[in-house]
């Protein structure tokens, strides 16, 4: 599933065949939780920028970036063949990358919100 209502995600055109959002990404985006300093769901122009730029840096990786912390350069990705999500380290080079990850959206979901609450 992807967003066809022109809301800000990525369309089916957009996407590769591989990728469908998850439910429950899009449960929480549509309820508007975007913004859980630091981190923040990318929508719009910059999730379609971060997006290019993944892939330039990255061509190895297929990826979909979802949200950015807004404290350094660490992106919350879907990635092919990898259940959950991953971490990556956005500028970092080739290889280095990798930061951590995580078995599905909703444990990411649960420690972006630990974060916040610490974020102060």
């Amino acid at each position: 599933m992807t967003d066809e209502s022109g809301k800000g995600l990525l369309t089916s055109k957009e996407v590769p065949e591989w990728f469908t959002y998850p439910p429950g990404f899009l449960r929480i985006y549509n309820q508007g939780l975007v913004n859980f300093e630091p981190w923040k769901i990318i929508k719009e122009d910059r999730l379609r920028y971060r997006l290019q730029g993944l892939k330039n840096r990255y061509p190895k990786r297929n990826v979909i970036p979802f949200a950015e912390r807004q404290d350094n350069d660490d992106v919350a990705c879907f990635e092919k063949g990898v259940v959950g999500v991953v971490i990556i380290h956005d500028y970092a080079s080739q290889g280095w990358e990798s930061r951590e990850g995580f078995d599905s959206f909703w444990d990411w979901l649960r420690s972006a919100l630990e974060e916040t609450i610490y974020w102060d």
